[in-house]
């Protein structure tokens, strides 16, 4: 009879120790979990701080903790620490045991390696008795987001537009028009000049065209960035390492040039991220905060066609806010797109077209070294 009443008295203590466990296993346990900085370039190593506390006077035998966290984040190899990486997310898992009232701190070693917005959106704390009778499962929100901006090429590794880098930023006159600026064509009005007209336009037109002159101002780069692969191209981008690089092309163009007092602006046709299905644009401007919010909307940017180029260009030559220098980040030139670059030549701006490689350099130095060995 004794041995039945052990069993008894064991089945009792299992059931109430369960019965505690699921009743108070997540009460007064919370979570934190932070990144050390909030904007950085891609390739920089930053940490994930994550503080875990029990406040109760129940220890928790074991405790799980899962969450899923941006593909690009490389951590460091640590104890206690299991990571599943997907293509765009990675699953963590760690497991714990925590006494009353306890605190833990973990710092996590992470390099950034891609361009992007990396979130903390929640995590889920796992919690039960020590065989496992039972337990609970709580989802704790967190709000905390890490801009990783694009790594700009060097100088010597970008295509500068040459006439203009080079000393042709004049100062800007409020008077009278500049005869050496010629800003596109129009129709010939009573008093113009005919030294004026423009006889390439007229006869293309059929109407007599004059010169528009403008008014001498600061140099203003344009940058255009097209994420389409080919033409024709529907819906998928395909060739994402290609458009990252012309992403950091494009930094640096705008880098080179925000850091010689110049102005410059950007615009593509790929979405933003949590924005609208439109084409982004962000005018010439100059200044420390523009830099800021320029590669803000750089790590933002999410690859997927808003509109084909073509459209874009379209759009670029309709606005009439001066003359810019254009840089074309392209993979192809269809007659489309060579149509829409022409207009903008012919409404004064200087255009020049970068073509975007299949490859970066350094895969074409390890793919031709591993052919050659």
């Amino acid at each position: 009879m004794e041995i039945h009443w052990i069993i008894l008295s064991a089945l009792l203590v299992l059931f109430v120790q369960a019965r505690i466990y699921s009743r108070f296993g997540s009460r007064k346990l919370s979570y934190t979990r932070r990144f050390s900085v909030n904007r950085c370039f891609a390739g920089d190593d930053i940490e994930m701080v994550e503080q875990i506390s029990n406040k109760k006077w129940l220890p928790l035998p074991w405790l799980r903790i899962e969450s899923l966290l941006h593909g690009g984040m490389k951590f460091q190899a640590q104890y206690n620490l299991d990571i599943s990486n997907g293509e765009y997310v990675q699953n963590h898992k760690s497991f714990f045991s925590l006494l009353p009232y306890t605190k833990i701190t973990r710092r996590h070693q992470v390099t950034c390696l891609q361009r992007g917005v990396y979130r903390l959106n929640s995590v889920s704390l796992s919690c039960g008795d020590v065989l496992g009778l039972s337990h609970t499962t709580k989802r704790i929100e967190l709000d905390a987001e890490l801009f990783v901006y694009p790594k700009p090429l060097p100088p010597e590794e970008l295509r500068l537009p040459d006439q203009s880098w080079q000393g042709d930023v004049t100062v800007r006159r409020w008077i009278v028009d500049d005869p050496f600026m010629i800003a596109g064509v129009r129709e010939y009005r009573y008093g113009d000049s005919l030294k004026g007209v423009n006889w390439k336009a007229t006869a293309r037109t059929g109407k007599l065209q004059v010169h528009q002159h403008d008014y001498t101002a600061d140099f203003r780069l344009m940058i255009v960035l097209n994420i389409e692969d080919h033409e024709g191209m529907w819906n998928t981008v395909k060739e994402l390492d290609r458009v990252e690089r012309a992403i950091s092309y494009a930094a640096g163009l705008a880098d080179y040039a925000l850091s010689q007092g110049l102005e410059a602006g950007f615009a593509t046709n790929a979405q933003l991220l949590d924005g609208p299905k439109s084409l982004v644009r962000m005018a010439p401007r100059s200044g420390q905060d523009y830099v800021g919010e320029l590669y803000e909307m750089f790590a933002r940017l999410h690859i997927a066609p808003s509109v084909t180029f073509h459209e874009l260009l379209g759009q670029e030559a309709m606005m009439q806010e001066g003359r810019y220098d254009y840089v074309i980040l392209t993979a192809f030139v269809s007659e489309a797109i060579e149509e829409q670059l022409e207009g903008l030549k012919q409404r004064g701006h200087r255009v020049e077209v970068v073509m975007l490689p299949d490859r970066s350099p350094d895969r074409e130095k390890q793919e031709g070294a591993a052919h050659g060995g």
